[in-house]
Order: C-alpha cells, then structure tokens, then sequence
C-alpha cells in the first residue's frame, strides 16, 4: 500500500548504506587518516530520545553517508566507482520518488551524521478490527536549520501538488504537516487508517526531521522527549546493551526481543534474553558486527563454553572449498552453555521447538548418517567429543547428489570405544567393514554390497549378476584426530587438504577469522557464494534478504560468527562479513 512506500524506501537507504557503501574499503592501507577505518565514530544515536521504550528495533546510521561513499571510492576500481555511483543515487533517489527534489541540491546541504529508522510499535491504533499498523519513525540530524526545513515545506508541497491532501496541526509547540490519499468517503466511512494517511513530518528544534506514518507515532515521539522516562534512551536496558559495545562504530542496531517475539506473531515465552544491540564498525577485514545479548533481569545465564587461544588446528583436514564449516571444543558440553540457551530462544520463537537446538544446528550436515544408522548424534558423537573439532560441508557435485561432510574430531579417551560401537552398528545393519588406502595413509569404509543386473554379454541372452559396494561412511585415525567422512572421495579431500590447500592456511578464512577476539568458543564460517543455492533451499528468509538487499550480498565473500567473552549477565559475539568488489 502507499503508506509503506515511502518508509520501505527508507528502510533499504539505511541498511543499505550500512552495508554496500563500505564494500572493498578493507583494500586501503590501515594507516589511511580516513577516521572511518578506525572503526567509526563515538557518537551514540540521538534519536533515541523519540523512540518508545517499548519499541521492537531501531537501526542508526551514525556517519553521513557521503563519508561512506567516499571511502568506497577511495577503495573500488575505476568500473566498480561508476556503478557504486549509480547504486548509491539509486537509493537516494528512492527517498524522494513522489516529488522532484533532488538529492543533492535539496538533502546533502544540510543533512547531519545520523540517520536513524525504528519500528515503534506492532499496531498503532491497539485496534485487532481493522488489522495491524506498525508505527515508523525516521529521525534525520540536520547542520543547517533554515535548509533542513525549507526541504521539508518543499516536500510536502510538492506531495499536495501531487494531489494529495494537506494537513497541518500544532503539536507541544511543534508544526506537524501530514498528508493523506484523496478517496471517497462518507463521514460514516470505516475505511481503514493506512489507505488514508500518507506520510507525516515535522522539524523538532534545530536539529531533527522527524517522519512518520501517522501523527499519532510523531506525537509520542515529541512526548518521549518532554516527559521523563517514556524514551528509549531513558531505559536502562538500552543504556547498559550500548555500553557492551566498542566505542567506534558506524552504526547501531537494537531489537527488543519480547516485542520482536509478538511482533512475530508469537506467544511470549520466557525470555531468558531480553535485548540485542548490534555495533558496526570498518576495519581491513570487512565489515564487523560487534554484538551483546543481555539477559533479563535476575537471570543466571548459563557457563561460557571453552575458550580458544588460538586457531583450531583440526580445520587443516577441510578444504579450501568447503562451503560451510563450524570448529570449536568440547562437544560434550555445548548443550550446557550460554550459546545453547540463546539458540533455544531463538529456536523456539521460530519453530517453536527448543529440543536440542544448538546440536541440531551442527549435526545438521550428519543428518543422513542419523536416520540411516539410528543414531542420536549428541549422545553418540558429540558425548566423547572433548577436544577440538571440525565439521565441514563440500560442494554438491549436482542437484542429485548430497553434500560431502568431513568431521574432525580429537581423539579422546572415549574414542575407541565410540568406534566400537560405530563398527557395531555397521555390522549389525548388514555393512561390511572394507580396509582401503588413500595414497599411503590408511582409512575404513563402513560398506553394503547391492546386486545388480549388467548388460548383455558374448554369453548369449543371460544377465550377469555383479555385486556394487555403496559407501555409507569413511573414517581413519591420523595424528591426534578422527576424521569421518561421507564418502571414500572426502576423505581423499580432507587428507589432500592438510598437505596443501587447507581451509586453516586460506588467506580469505584468516582474514576472517583475524578480526575475531581472543579467546573466543569457536566459528561458524560460511562460504556465502559457493553456499547460496543451499541457503536459500533451507532458509527462505535468505532468498527475501537478497532481495532487498542485493548490491550487498554480490560483494558479500564470507560470513564468520563467534561469541566470547566470559560475562554471567550477557553473551557476547561478533559478525565478520568479508567483501569483495565484484
């Protein structure tokens, strides 16, 4: 509908330039005087002081995005500036669709360092008859007062002559001008509240343009200002999530979980974590997404799992093409952890399952191995996993065809007993247990032998039964490590790998992995060009995010995620999103 045009325009330009206006940056020198690849800038969003406490997310962009543009030049190639240029006046242009201002003649003179976008509130109007209408609040900073509302008169002219009608109302001293869609009808008409207004403004004080989607955001936007502790600035939520975050940053974003959970259409559950705030910041690896998810009040959070002081070394038997690969220690006591306990949450409000999520989420490549063999891969892998491991996926060779895994484990004392009873298994589901060579190291194919009807031979009209070896499994023990395998070529892989091109020794994987603290529980590292097919098969929502997002995720190389810090009262991660130019 028309009420959301103009805020989904502005949605994208603020997420947008968070995220494509910084692709390729990381080739600059690190000792560029540009303040930006330090991280970003000390400022705090402003705005905060017109948002709603209870206000399920707020997204700020704390630099003006000429800045960001700028560093993007600085940073991309003579064909890559021409179309950031044409990207970026894309989305600026956005913003004023349903006028003819310009950008730069009528915005960027007097446009300031923060641009900051919140969804205040699931429903307006409270009114389940006549469905629901979120409340958007834009805030802008201004450097020039007299420019910055001559644009917003300008504006709002412009839409009347476009055929709308204008309305005009003094609010607390403040001038709010809104305008609706001409439609017929009566004084008895239920039509409802989002065919009718169009777009709400108002210059508060000197330093803000305030927009909105109806009067009724910006009027509480004005009283969170003037009276005490109604704003989100005012909650000591916020204030103690902000504090968790580096001081440098580009921009903020922070969700109120129990209404991002409503809002979602879910029944609110206990909330163990109650508040994410998301700090981005520039550096020579990319783009860096700093977050601290706190616990609710008078909440115990879970233990820490164990830490890593350095790079796990059982990621040197995963390829370089791995697609997906996730290393850490001590499976054995994941489930007992503050990260599990997040991934129930989450689990739970988009599936509404918490049955052993965080395992779930890694055995997931495991899954065929599961349900062929009856496994439960929690107890009967990841129980005597106490030491170091590494889970990688493989390309699909076709679409008729699984994805090779490669898992690393550590060798512990429970080990042999564990390949005991895998042998066990084997036998009793009719598998043979084939000693094979892969070059000079020695490995193990867990094996059924299928009959199966050849061609005709010179023997006449008769039909040789052959026998064909279907590989269910491969394992072997090297140095310190197990290593499995779906298949007899993965392992060749994973063996191949530590000799020459493991994902441990990629430049594209440390570089990654460089902008994650010490000590920290481990990665998640995902290949986004050579995974996107799985992606979007297992998570629609990525194929949406494309969507909207699709300058962003062209450039996007990497994503790595890890969570450290030793904190009873937050969980403490990062994003590492790698870009390229192309």
């Amino acid at each position: 509908m028309k009420r959301s045009l103009f805020f989904s325009a502005i949605a994208t330009v603020v997420v947008v330039l968070l995220l494509i206006g910084v692709g390729g940056f990381y080739w600059i020198n690190s000792q560029s005087p540009l303040s930006l690849l330090r991280g970003g800038t000390t400022n705090t969003p402003e705005a905060a002081i017109f948002v709603p406490k209870q206000a399920p997310a707020m997204v700020s962009l704390l630099v003006n995005p000429e800045k960001l543009e700028s560093l993007r030049q600085l940073a991309a190639r003579p064909s890559d500036r021409r179309q950031s240029r044409q990207e970026l006046e894309r989305f600026k242009s956005s913003l004023l669709a349903s006028s003819s201002l310009d950008y730069r003649q009528d915005i960027q003179p007097w446009l300031g360092e923060e641009v900051t976008l919140a969804l205040t509130s699931p429903d307006i109007d409270r009114d389940v008859t006549n469905g629901n209408q979120p409340g958007y609040l834009m805030v802008l900073t201004s450097r020039n007062p007299a420019k910055s509302r001559e644009f917003l008169q300008l504006l709002f002219s412009q839409r009347a002559i476009a055929g709308r009608d204008l309305v005009s109302e003094t609010y607390q001293g403040v001038n709010i001008f809104s305008d609706r869609d001409r439609v017929n009808a009566g004084a008895h008409s239920r039509a409802p509240l989002q065919e009718r207004i169009s777009l709400v403004g108002a210059a508060v004080g000197d330093r803000f343009i305030l927009f909105a989607n109806h009067p009724k955001v910006l009027r509480e936007a004005i009283n969170n200002v003037q009276a005490p502790d109604l704003s989100l600035n005012d909650s000591a939520q916020y204030q103690h999530a902000l504090s968790l975050l580096p001081t440098e940053r580009i921009g903020i974003i922070f969700l109120n979980l129990p209404q991002v959970t409503t809002l979602l259409g879910k029944e609110p559950q206990e909330q163990i974590y109650d508040s994410q705030i998301i700090g981005l910041k520039l550096n020579p690896q990319g783009i860096v997404a700093e977050t601290s998810i706190a616990a609710a009040n008078q909440i115990e959070l879970a233990p820490t799992g164990k830490m890593l002081s350095e790079p796990v070394q059982a990621l040197q038997y995963l390829p370089t093409t791995t697609n997906l690969a996730i290393a850490g220690l001590d499976l054995s006591y994941l489930q007992n952890t503050n990260l599990n306990q997040l991934w129930r949450q989450i689990t739970t409000v988009l599936s509404g399952s918490s049955n052993d999520a965080i395992s779930r989420l890694i055995a997931q490549p495991l899954a065929k191995l599961q349900d062929s063999w009856g496994l439960n891969i929690s107890q009967d892998i990841f129980s005597w996993v106490q030491g170091e491991y590494a889970l990688g996926m493989l390309p699909q060779k076709d679409a008729s065809t699984s994805a090779d895994w490669i898992f690393v484990a550590e060798k512990s004392e429970g080990t042999d007993l564990a390949i005991e009873r895998f042998n066990a298994i084997a036998e009793n589901r009719g598998l043979s247990i084939t000693p094979l060579f892969s070059g000079e190291q020695k490995i193990y194919a867990w094996t059924q032998l299928n009959t199966v009807p050849s061609s005709p031979s010179e023997l006449g009209d008769r039909s040789l039964l052959t026998l064909k070896a279907k590989v269910q499994g491969v394992y072997t023990t090297i140095d310190k490590y197990e290593i499995f395998t779906s298949s007899v070529a993965a392992m060749d892989a994973a063996l191949k790998a530590a000799e020459t091109d493991s994902l441990l020794k990629s430049s594209q994987f440390q570089s990654a992995i460089k902008a994650i603290p010490q000590p920290n529980q481990g990665y998640l590292y995902l290949d986004l060009p050579r995974s996107r097919e799985i992606l979007e098969r297992q998570l629609p929502l990525v194929k949406l995010l494309e969507v909207a997002a699709k300058p962003f995720f062209d450039k996007t190389q990497s994503i790595t995620v890890s969570s450290y810090g030793d904190r009873t009262d937050v969980l403490q991660g990062g994003i590492v999103l790698r870009l390229g130019s192309n």
